[in-house]
């Protein structure tokens, strides 16, 4: 399986990207990025990343969107327990013409602004706050770092997930940090949750999602007391 797609200035030729690799194009214009993301089209299976010219395109693994939907669920999970408004918007496009910055996160969530976006379908970064929290998957190769075009955006934090481990990055003056503590869930440790993400495999979705929130609801009793 691969993605076949327009090549960006010699529409006869087809640019093939295989499953699970990527390509980096250099000298891309906002235009072009435009007009990229107008063909792909909201129903695909790729994802892209634009930093000041360069242009990368992905075909995640099955692996990536597993991974992708397992954290996804247990961060909705975790605030439905905790009882925090959120609101979820998957991998939209975020992007800043004016900072020549375009990025597609696996995920992405609101929190601490929610109540600014709620209801909202149609975003702009110029006026509308970027997302609180983004998920990025690091199963599927990736040549183009990410982190430069989520801080011009404005993302204050990044959780990464490679290999089995979950990292927490917050943004501080335009770069970022490794942290131990989340910003979305202050008072929760949230790496704890890395043991629900292997065993979801073996549990199956319903009964993994069961007991995640057994184990917040009693995590979450134990600080109060």
């Amino acid at each position: 399986m691969q993605l076949a797609i327009k090549h960006l200035t010699s529409p006869d030729v087809l640019l093939t990207v295989p499953l699970g690799k990527s390509i980096l194009l250099e000298n891309v214009s906002w235009q072009e990025f435009d007009n990229l993301l107008v063909e792909l089209g909201n129903t695909r299976g790729a994802r892209v990343a634009y930093d000041r010219g360069l242009l990368e395109i992905i075909v995640p693994l099955p692996e990536h969107e597993y991974f992708k939907g397992a954290i996804a669920d247990l961060v909705q999970d975790l605030a439905e327990v905790l009882e925090l408004d959120y609101e979820t918007l998957g991998s939209t496009t975020w992007k800043r013409q004016d900072l020549l910055a375009g990025v597609e996160p696996d995920n992405c969530f609101y929190f601490q602004n929610e109540q600014l976006i709620s209801g909202k379908l149609d975003f702009d970064l110029r006026r509308d706050p970027p997302p609180d929290l983004v998920l990025e998957i690091d199963v599927t190769s990736k040549s183009l770092n990410r982190f430069p075009i989520y801080a011009r955006l404005g993302v204050p934090e990044i959780w990464r997930y490679d290999n089995g481990n979950l990292e927490i990055y917050q943004l501080q003056d335009n770069t970022y940090v490794e942290t131990n503590v989340s910003l979305a869930f202050p008072q929760f440790p949230v790496q704890q949750i890395l043991p629900f993400i292997a065993e979801h495999r073996t549990m199956g979705k319903r009964k993994m999602r069961l007991a995640f929130r057994d184990w917040v609801r009693e995590k979450a009793k134990g600080s109060k007391s």
